[in-house]
């Protein structure tokens, strides 16, 4: 069996081919620009031209792509979107209009996309043909089995995506917090998930008629799913994801997400994320602290004493935040309990395997057992 696992982020793209009659190790792996960033680029280039941008496709992460919008339409440029497209920018449709995009139906950005001076760009976080023809060009076909992540803040056009965010997670975490309570199979996709939902209706549109199996999940359990593959994730542990874009940290036992904050890298440093860490498993971490400091927030349901920790599982692109602890004198409390998580190997594939893992919940295979207990 082969299944396709994509770990959409802010930085970059992480793709899995796991084949099930092969060691996992063996697995083939790409870590590639995150689609905001390619996205970002073509805005750039299109605006270095003096073009008319048009925004077809779906509901996308945001970020780079934004700064990147906001650059062109400062450079005088107009830019169209379909409102499908506008909803990466907001919610609220009325602020993206204020935000200077001009809303048009469908088949007005097709007109408005066939002429001279103007570029259609379609928005889309999963791109299969792309990732298709990555592949054929080492002759790998691209199988029917599908697992992708994205960050889903879920539609809140009248409050704080960071406070709509947190609410969706405690509710996850207050149904028990296990990996099934993460997973989706794209009927089973909450309504609030719009990313989500626009990602599983885009793949499965490029996948036509084809026998299309298929799961979801926000990237922040994918990742933490994926780094309890890894050996060294004795629980009771923490498990931190430093990416590019976010940190988010969870406490596990018994394969079950307790409590969890997450927060903006940018924000963060290697004394903050110790205090953390251990404030998150003493129970003491609340969500406005995090909320006020400029991140999503924190959400304790079931909490221990630190010192009931037995380790520390460290993932991400980022993860040398934590590795300058190693070099302080701070790092007392936590160094013999950290570990940089590496599953199978792969530091960046982490999410992959919480995806993986994710897809296996969903269409079980008996005789492969990923997380460890």
């Amino acid at each position: 069996m082969l299944i396709l696992a994509v770990d959409v982020g802010t930085g970059t793209q992480d793709i899995l081919l796991f084949n099930s009659e092969k060691e996992v190790e063996n697995s083939l792996l790409m870590v590639m620009p995150a689609p905001t960033q390619i996205i970002a680029k073509k805005v750039r280039k299109a605006t270095k031209k003096g073009k008319t941008i048009v925004f077809t496709g779906n509901i996308m992460g945001g970020g780079p792509l934004t700064f990147a919008i906001r650059a062109h339409l400062k450079a005088g440029l107009p830019v169209y979107a379909t409102e499908q497209a506008a909803l990466t920018i907001n919610d609220n449709i009325e602020k993206v209009k204020a935000f200077g995009i001009q809303i048009v139906s469908e088949a007005e950005a097709k007109k408005l996309a066939s002429e001279e001076n103007a570029q259609e760009i379609v928005m889309r976080d999963f791109d299969p043909e792309s990732t298709s023809a990555a592949l054929s060009a080492f002759e790998v076909q691209m199988p029917t089995n599908y697992a992708v992540a994205v960050q889903d803040h879920g539609n809140a056009p009248d409050k704080s995506n960071r406070i709509y965010r947190f609410e969706l997670l405690r509710e996850l975490i207050e149904k028990g917090g296990e990996l099934e309570n993460f997973v989706y199979r794209p009927e089973e996709i909450p309504e609030a998930f719009t990313r989500m939902k626009a990602q599983a209706d885009s793949l499965l549109k490029a996948a036509g008629n084809r026998k299309t199996r298929a799961i979801f999940m926000d990237t922040g359990p994918a990742a933490i799913f994926g780094a309890l593959t890894d050996p060294a994730a004795v629980q009771p542990s923490v498990v931190v994801n430093i990416g590019n874009g976010h940190t988010l940290g969870a406490l596990v036992n018994e394969n079950r997400i307790t409590a969890v904050f997450e927060h903006h890298t940018s924000l963060m440093n290697p004394e903050k994320l110790q205090d953390y860490i251990i404030r998150l498993a003493d129970g003491k971490l609340g969500f406005e602290e995090v909320f006020e400091d400029g991140g999503h927030g924190a959400y304790i349901k079931e909490a221990l004493e630190f010192e009931q920790v037995r380790s520390i599982l460290v993932t991400g692109p980022k993860r040398e935040m934590l590795e300058k602890l190693l070099e302080s004198e701070i790092r007392k409390e936590i160094s013999n309990k950290l570990h940089f998580a590496a599953p199978f190997g792969s530091m960046m594939l982490s999410g992959c395997f919480g995806l993986l893992a994710g897809f296996l919940e969903k269409y079980p295979e008996p005789a492969i057992n990923l997380i460890n207990h």
